[in-house]
């Protein structure tokens, strides 16, 4: 029983550090990543749809990325939904067959305000991990008449060791993003 709760709480904390380093992938770099726009929905008639389901994305050069639509038809909403995202500052140009992203270059300020982004999503991700340790030690506390207390104790320290343990992979992966955010 109380191993299931640990197995469980260590399962739903990968899945939470696997979110936050997709969550950091999404802010940009000096370079254009097609990662970027993963989470980027487009109004496919009526419905939102995720960009990657709509076209493919290239990265030709270090700076430039190049969406090729399946459908020649979602070309401007595709343009629009581009446009529309906050904090990137891209001007999407379409040519009529596809739509090309010119990544402007970062300034020292909005390098900082990326950093200052990324740590913020890396709060939220811990936080979510905490919320995580709290419902199992809830589910922990539980089973309060079926198991010892020497036993219950012996489980919140080895939840306390998984928290931790994911926490720091998540100040590694915020780490990286910072280091790789300021590097000019």
């Amino acid at each position: 029983m109380i191993a299931d709760v640990l197995a469980d709480a260590g399962a739903r904390m990968d899945r939470a550090v696997e979110a936050a380093k997709d969550d950091f992938a999404t802010v940009r770099t000096g370079r254009a990543n097609p990662q970027l726009f993963q989470k980027v929905l487009v109004d496919y008639y009526g419905t939102p749809t995720p960009l990657a389901q709509l076209a493919s994305i290239n990265n030709p050069e270090a700076r430039s990325l190049i969406i090729t639509p399946y459908d020649k038809s979602a070309l401007k909403a595709i343009e629009q939904a581009i446009r529309d995202i906050p904090n990137l500052g891209v001007n999407p140009t379409n040519d009529g067959n596809l739509v090309r992203v010119t990544m402007p270059e970062l300034t020292e300020e909005r390098r900082k305000e990326y950093v200052k982004l990324v740590r913020s999503k890396g709060e939220d991700h811990k936080v979510h991990l905490r919320g995580i340790r709290r419902k199992s030690k809830d589910d922990i506390d539980a089973l309060k008449s079926e198991f010892g207390e020497d036993e219950l104790n012996r489980a919140e320290k080895e939840l306390d060791v998984i928290t931790r343990a994911h926490v720091d992979a998540i100040d590694e992966a915020l780490k990286r993003k910072e280091a790789e955010l300021l590097e000019v």
